[in-house]
């Protein structure tokens, strides 16, 4: 017995010496940053390549307690989109710069048009530079329709800064889906 506690002693004097403290039981891991509202995504480009049959009925958004929505209405399925941050957008056809309310400008662009194939149109905005009104919206700023031309639509968000969102599609039970782009209040 007293060897060991001899034993214990001298290799508690041995790593005292050396300056090397006796392990100490490992604390609890926090992260080191806690994520708002519990959202993970990113700023990065959103991207499904595809062509569809399905045509623009309507564009809705939404105040929620984390994040803004922009909902897009279409009748038929979502085949291909393109969401991401640029330094600028453009209408569709004519390539005319758009400026946006807001420091960052989001482009939301969708395989899929604004009319019939006989050319009617199927969502035509009273105005086309303010589709919704944001104006007390915690992150959009401004959502303008940029047009549609050769089978594909777009769409200009302007956001308060470069912030986290997602995109997703949901279907309806009578064929036709919606295109969902949430944009998180802050990182």
């Amino acid at each position: 017995m007293k060897t060991r506690i001899a034993a214990s002693l001298s290799g508690a004097l041995l790593l005292a010496g050396l300056g090397i403290a006796p392990a100490a039981p490992a604390a609890p891991h926090i992260p080191a940053t806690v994520s708002y509202c519990g959202i993970v995504w990113g700023s990065m480009a959103d991207s499904v390549a595809g062509q569809g049959t399905a045509t623009i009925s309507n564009v809705r958004t939404g105040r929620h307690d984390c994040f803004d929505r922009m909902v897009i209405d279409l009748n038929g399925k979502v085949k291909g989109y393109d969401v991401r941050y640029v330094s600028a957008v453009y209408t569709e056809g004519q390539g005319k710069h758009v400026p946006l309310s807001g420091a960052a400008d989001l482009r939301i662009i969708l395989k899929a048009p604004a009319y019939t194939s006989s050319g009617t149109p199927t969502y035509y905005p009273s105005n086309r530079l303010n589709v919704r009104n944001v104006s007390n919206y915690s992150t959009f700023k401004q959502v303008a329709f940029l047009g549609s031309y050769e089978g594909q639509s777009s769409f200009g968000l302007g956001v308060r800064a470069r912030l986290p969102f997602r995109t997703f599609v949901l279907s309806d039970a009578d064929g036709g889906s919606r295109m969902v782009i949430d944009v998180a209040h802050r990182w």
